[in-house]
């Protein structure tokens, strides 16, 4: 049996695709909902719009090439077109030092030639106090056994259970959440927030995703460190650097003084 390579698009067209890609939607806009400043970017993944719930008022969408579609014609994205602003390499970004509010991440650092980097150059972009929102898939979570088991299977020569029966896309070095914590915390990031999600079982068609849907319940109460994909949100901080408030100081009103009044008796 000839091995398939599963791009990013194509996989984020079938089944278990949407059923993360609405999760992370959702997650992407409560996170994003509150934040604010000027100028957010949100670095690769089209098909989700990490910030549709955002209110600055300059927001793109940088990519590393042209997106692909996928095949068989297959589309999970938007509508609405996204707004790309730019063509670029996510660790050589064209911004200057701190002049970015807010990054989005989607799924760029595991599919990234150099993680590492791509956070360093965040950071660097980011103003301090900036926030930057991170996804990625989970490795110790059901999808990523059954990823892993594939590739071992095929490093062995077993094609019936190789690369061409790979769960999840076959590009891409998945981070464990707690290496992505390590990693922020050498770069003077504070990690706000985290969470995982997507419980069901690694099954390919709609039906029987369906069928498991009580487990998102049940895995976020008592296994919640094993869902299929995680979320942060990290916020930039800078040592010995105080914000501070405006310079002025309200004036108090004058109040008028008491008047005494007579009395003839």
């Amino acid at each position: 049996m000839t091995a398939k390579i599963i791009g990013l698009p194509e996989w984020f067209a079938t089944a278990p695709g949407q059923y993360l890609l609405t999760w992370e939607q959702a997650q992407f806009d409560l996170a994003v909902a509150d934040l604010f400043g000027y100028n957010a970017l949100q670095l690769g993944l089209p098909e989700l719009e990490g910030l549709q719930a955002n209110r600055m008022p300059h927001r793109w969408l940088a990519l590393p090439e042209v997106w692909p579609e996928p095949e068989g014609g297959k589309t999970s994205r938007p509508t609405r077109p996204p707004r790309v602003a730019l063509i670029t390499d996510a660790a050589a970004l064209p911004f200057p030092e701190a002049s970015l509010d807010l990054v989005v991440l989607p799924h760029t650092l595991e599919f990234s030639a150099d993680p590492h980097h791509v956070l360093r150059e965040v950071e660097r972009v980011l103003v301090p106090e900036g926030r930057v929102v991170i996804s990625g898939f989970n490795p110790t979570s059901l999808w990523g056994l059954r990823q892993g088991r594939g590739h071992l299977c095929g490093r062995i020569g077993l094609n019936a259970f190789g690369a061409s029966n790979l769960y999840l896309p076959s590009a891409g070095d998945f981070i464990g959440p707690w290496r992505l914590r390590d990693w922020l915390r050498l770069l003077s990031f504070e990690v706000e927030s985290d969470r995982f999600g997507c419980y069901r079982p690694a099954m390919r068609t709609q039906k029987w995703l369906q069928r498991y849907a009580w487990l998102d319940r049940a895995g976020a109460r008592w296994w919640p460190i094993f869902g299929a994909v995680y979320f942060v949100v990290a916020v930039k901080r800078v040592r010995g650097m105080r914000l501070l408030g405006p310079a002025w100081k309200p004036r108090r009103a004058a109040s008028s003084a008491p008047v005494s009044v007579a009395n003839r008796h």
